[in-house]
């Protein structure tokens, strides 16, 4: 068979039907296209073009080559394409995580992943964007961190990532108002609520066996965020999570009066399938697990 190389310099001139042009076109020379073709005339043992007048018109034989050579050329170029496209595909991936945990915990850390990144993947790039509960990867989601407080099923890989433990947190300088020195809430301490976790103060409550004050009013807010913000405003106690917390307590700007427990949830990081040896999905992986584990 002939090689490529002269298959490809009779593509250009049986298209072109034009040695010099075809020669302009592969920044070859007019010699060098005539000796490739007279190579596979030569192996063929039949003339493909009739030379006449310095012009060059295709035989027969030349016609039916030009188009099988042409079909195959535009398949390979197109599976060079699809590939190339795929693997530039698997560089970028788009990562839906839980806003409040986005928001206080991974961005923060994320400067560090991101240098990591760089020096592995240069041309990798991961999309941060903020999202909870169930999804679809059908929806352009590559991966997810997400809360195991609904069914994400069987076809869905999961890889655990930490523990949810949650406690009663507030403003440092409050802590004697809302907190008897037996280290119980007091009657009329303003409890935050939230609409994105309704049951946090009931699952808390059931775990620690400890009774929840009467309330003069209920003060709910509409995100998990929210209630920690107004936390942070001195503005009641709320159900925090350790990992969400821990630079407010390290600074000074929180207390957790009662510590922390596992309420039975944990952080996974979701695919379409376990993260493979070298990929992006594995750096991240294992980053998030030491992150988690300096915790």
């Amino acid at each position: 068979m002939p090689s490529l190389n002269a298959l490809r310099c009779f593509e250009a001139a049986a298209r072109l039907e034009h040695f010099g042009r075809a020669a302009e076109e592969l920044h070859l020379t007019h010699g060098a296209i005539s000796r490739a073709v007279r190579a596979i005339e030569e192996e063929l043992g039949i003339a493909l073009f009739e030379r006449r007048s310095r012009r060059v018109f295709l035989t027969d034989a030349g016609r039916e080559l030009a188009q099988a050579v042409h079909e195959g050329m535009e398949r390979m170029r197109s599976t060079c394409s699809r590939l190339r496209e795929s693997a530039a595909n698997e560089q970028k991936l788009t990562l839906s995580c839980e806003p409040t945990l986005l928001m206080r915990w991974l961005l923060p850390r994320w400067p560090a992943f991101h240098r990591k990144l760089a020096k592995s993947h240069p041309r990798a790039h991961i999309h941060l964007v903020a999202g909870g509960g169930p999804f679809s990867f059908s929806d352009g989601i590559d991966l997810a961190i997400r809360r195991d407080d609904f069914t994400w099923g069987d076809a869905v890989h999961a890889d655990a990532l930490f523990a949810e433990k949650t406690g009663p947190v507030c403003r440092s300088e409050l802590v004697k108002r809302w907190f008897t020195p037996k280290q119980e809430l007091r009657a009329g301490t303003p409890l935050l609520h939230t609409r994105t976790r309704p049951d946090a103060w009931r699952t808390w409550s059931r775990i620690t066996g400890t009774a929840l004050p009467e309330q003069p009013r209920q003060h709910q807010y509409e995100h998990f965020y929210f209630s920690l913000q107004a936390a942070i405003a001195g503005l009641g106690v709320a159900i925090g999570t350790q990992e969400l917390v821990r630079e407010d307590l390290r600074n000074g700007v929180l207390a957790a009066p009662l510590g922390f427990v596992e309420d039975g949830s944990r952080y996974c990081l979701l695919a379409r399938s376990p993260a493979a040896a070298g990929s992006v999905h594995e750096l991240l992986l294992k980053w998030l697990l030491s992150v988690s584990e300096k915790a």
